[in-house]
């Protein structure tokens, strides 16, 4: 069977090493996306653990057209019954980039019909559409006269893992969390600050990460299990067994600040949520009157930018950013998710690695900047 796992754009390459580590056969990363191969145990088992993928698509046909007649013939062909029933509601989510057709919403028209004639022909019952909770949904993907019928086996999108029990000014979405951890380079045995933590989800993404608890653990629904070739006891073996590989590090330090009592106790009620309180602690500081702990760590914060700060507020804080990080966390590597245009650049620091990434629809940059004592250099590591 043939896959195609939707993730945000700068994350592809990371997905890409994740899903072949998980089991995917033929990984090939493309444009937001990355295509893959394997079985249904494989399909379960990446919906189940990956932390990067935002849905799963599972291709049921490929082929070529030259107008809006051709797909629905062509879809027409297509055997939906394999695939769902009657009785089923669904919706189709085109993403259209073709000359053919002017607007996207025309083309998923077309393959609804299709599939509405289809059961109508066979069973003499059109099933219904459903927008807001379908029980399948197709995505139709059409690119020139390239059309790919996919099945979404995700349903919810993924970063909805089920433990984000409150959110505070502009959340952190939990993939993109859990790509600055990868990209970061953190590793269990290091200390983890969020200074500016928010909701917590870069410091729940991490402790999660390192405890091989999966991402969908506390997920109670996937689209794949409202397809007619659902194997639930398949499903069940490989929850359990991954279950099983769960085990929180010996040795493990996460703490989160924030100077927003709110934030620190919505943080609080999801790190709970997540049956983590006892593993991260959150307190209520100011970043600038906050001090390293130990002789080296990692610093990983998203510090609010845009609607949250006026720009001459933004300006001065960036600069005292620079300035605390420089003369106090010597030895810290310090990592930053900031807007690609604005205030990072009064931090008046050097990154020695830079990803470019997306927050919703605002492109940014995650910053990595090696900080030393005494001469305050910077080692130098390949910029990306």
């Amino acid at each position: 069977m043939e896959f195609i796992s939707k993730t945000f754009s700068g994350l592809e390459e990371i997905l890409a090493d994740e899903l072949r580590k998980i089991g995917a056969g033929n990984v090939t990363a493309a444009r937001r996306a990355v295509y893959f191969s394997g079985d249904k145990s494989t399909l379960y088992r990446i919906n189940y653990l990956s932390r990067l993928s935002v849905s799963v698509l599972r291709k049921i046909a490929g082929f070529s057209i030259k107008d809006d007649g051709d797909l629905y013939r062509k879809s027409l062909d297509i055997e939906w019954e394999a695939y769902m029933s009657p009785s089923d509601t669904f919706s189709v989510v085109p993403v259209v980039d073709s000359g053919i057709f002017r607007h996207s919403g025309f083309a998923g028209l077309r393959l609804k019909d299709a599939i509405a004639d289809y059961f109508r022909k066979k069973r003499g019952i059109r099933p219904s559409v459903d927008r807001e909770s379908p029980d399948i949904t197709v995505n139709l993907h059409i690119s020139g006269n390239r059309v790919t019928v996919s099945l979404d086996s995700s349903g919810e999108p993924l970063f909805k893992r089920g433990y984000r029990k409150g959110t505070g000014d502009a959340p952190l979405n939990e993939v993109l969390a859990a790509a600055l951890i990868i990209l970061s380079g953190w590793k269990p045995d290091d200390i983890l600050i969020d200074p500016m933590c928010g909701s917590g989800t870069i410091l729940t993404e991490a402790v999660m990460n390192a405890s091989s608890i999966p991402s969908g653990y506390f997920r109670k629904s996937y689209g794949f299990m409202r397809w007619k070739d659902y194997d639930e006891a398949l499903f069940s073996e490989i929850r359990e067994r991954s279950n099983k590989e769960i085990k929180v590090p010996g040795k493990i330090n996460v703490k989160g600040y924030d100077i927003s009592e709110e934030a620190v106790n919505t943080a609080r009620r999801n790190i709970k949520a997540a049956g983590l309180e006892e593993i991260i602690s959150v307190g209520q500081k100011d970043f600038m009157e906050l001090h390293p702990e130990g002789s080296s760590g990692y610093l990983i914060f998203n510090p609010p930018y845009g609607e949250r700060m006026n720009k001459e507020d933004l300006t001065g804080f960036y600069e005292r950013i620079g300035q605390h990080l420089k003369y106090h966390y010597g030895n810290y590597t310090a990592c930053i998710l900031s807007p690609s245009e604005g205030p990072v650049r009064r931090i008046g620091l050097k990154p020695s690695a830079r990803y470019r990434l997306y927050n919703g629809p605002i492109e940014c940059y995650l910053l990595v900047f090696e900080l030393y004592e005494g001469s305050k250099k910077l080692k130098n590591r390949n910029i990306t």
